[in-house]
């Protein structure tokens, strides 16, 4: 129950500071009258009868000090829409009532109010200063027209209260610009983390764009030229159209493991079965070159000394750079074509190359492809270099340049340089048979 109630206040009271801070008049309106009716009964009270509390009904107010004081209030509820001129115009009605009052009613508490908005809405320079000048210019009245000594304690009091006025104020002013700034910061990092995540969705969405866009490209492009020599020898060689179906089965069955394992990715982590196949590399190269090789494609591939087993991300893009080119030679290329395919270190980088002599230009003919462009988006990501072009006396060279230094990881000494020699070609698709 009593945690109940406790909440009931605490909603109560939010809403209560909700509704003031919408209409600002109100509460500046009560407290106008709380100060009018303070500085009334305080002016009944004598503060020069020697007693150390002042005496109650030893004198009244004049009827000016009454209309000072409550013109003094009746500012107060502008206080917020017009701090500097409010703070003048009660600094005047006070010059005034400490002038021609005796003794003077107490129209220094509307003052101190007035002082504490200028300190809570102005900046600290302009505080102090403002601050100083009234305090020196109601002191300085209250000495030198006041009915008693200039060292008198009320006299005294107009300089301490002003000072603490001006120090409120600017203490208010501060948490509240720190509060603000506490906000800002955090809505700042909301921000910057939305943005981040947003930024990352983004990346893995094209990263993922990248693979399935090499796996099918490949893998689809194999399985065209393969159905087309199955479908030429079909009644003549029925051998080797069963032999060509094999390879077209078998590239159809790995196209699928790759999907799965890419399209895999988009799982929740708490889903089962999640994919837990390793991400192809160099490693897997010879597997690749004979995929093409059993195309059609007669591949050569030389590795320099020196290469070390890369980072999974660079080893990836070189998997990945090499399979889409040789897919680009085997679609564009034309009959005939050759390919080599070279791997060198060179310095903190490892060199992908990817020759063919065909006639095409790596690209298809409507100009829809992706591939030039997933190649060279995987290598700008690892901070690399891709040329791809025409070479000179015909066919298309492809480079891409992957830093290796900093991203090495413990391996054995890297084996020697071998070549791989293409066996001998299987039936070329015959002319006309496009991929």
């Amino acid at each position: 129950m009593a945690q109940v109630t406790t909440t009931s206040l605490g909603t109560a009271f939010t809403r209560a500071r909700t509704w003031a801070r919408a209409h600002p008049l109100a509460p500046d309106g009560v407290l106008a009258l709380a100060v009018f009716v303070a500085m009334l009964v305080g002016s009944f009270a004598d503060p020069s009868t020697g007693h150390n509390t002042p005496t109650f009904g030893t004198r009244s107010p004049t009827v000016l000090s009454v209309c000072l004081m409550l013109l003094g209030a009746a500012l107060i509820v502008l206080r917020r829409r017009a701090p500097m001129p409010v703070l003048l115009g009660i600094g005047a009605v006070t010059t005034v009532e400490l002038v021609t009052g005796d003794p003077p009613a107490p129209v220094v508490v509307s003052a101190v109010v007035a002082l504490y908005t200028v300190a809570a809405h102005t900046d600290r320079p302009t505080t102090w200063r403002v601050g100083l000048a009234t305090m020196t210019v109601l002191t300085a009245a209250a000495m030198c027209f006041g009915s008693g000594p200039w060292y008198a304690q009320a006299n005294l009091a107009i300089f301490a209260w002003s000072g603490m006025a001006c120090a409120a104020g600017d203490a208010v002013r501060s948490r509240r610009a720190f509060i603000d700034a506490i906000r800002e910061r955090a809505e700042r990092a909301e921000r910057t983390r939305e943005e981040e995540a947003r930024r990352r969705v983004a990346e893995e969405r094209l990263r993922i764009a990248r693979d399935l866009h090499d796996v099918v490209a490949h893998h689809i492009a194999l399985v065209n030229v393969q159905a087309g020599v199955a479908s030429h020898v079909m009644d003549k060689r029925p051998d080797q159209a069963k032999e060509a179906l094999a390879h077209v089965r078998e590239a159809s069955r790995s196209a699928l493991n790759e999907l799965r394992a890419t399209v895999g990715l988009l799982r929740q982590s708490g889903d089962p079965e999640a994919p837990t196949e390793p991400a192809p590399g160099l490693a897997h190269v010879d597997g690749l070159l004979e995929t093409f090789r059993n195309a059609g494609l007669p591949v050569t591939f030389a590795a320099g000394e020196g290469v070390p087993r890369l980072p999974a991300a660079v080893d990836l893009a070189a998997y990945r750079i090499i399979q889409e080119a040789l897919t680009n030679t085997r679609k564009h290329a034309g009959p005939g074509a050759r390919a080599e395919v070279s791997v060198v270190r060179v310095g903190p980088t490892v060199e992908v190359t990817v020759l063919d002599n065909g006639e095409g230009t790596g690209e298809p003919a409507d100009g829809g492809g992706h591939g030039l462009l997933g190649m060279r988006e995987r290598v700008t990501a690892l901070g690399g270099a891709l040329t791809a072009g025409p070479r000179y006396g015909g066919g298309f060279r492809t480079q891409a340049i992957l830093p290796v230094k900093g991203h090495l990881q413990a391996a054995p000494t890297a084996p020697p340089a071998r070549t791989s020699a293409a066996p001998p070609p299987t039936p070329t698709v015959p002319t006309g048979e496009t991929a």
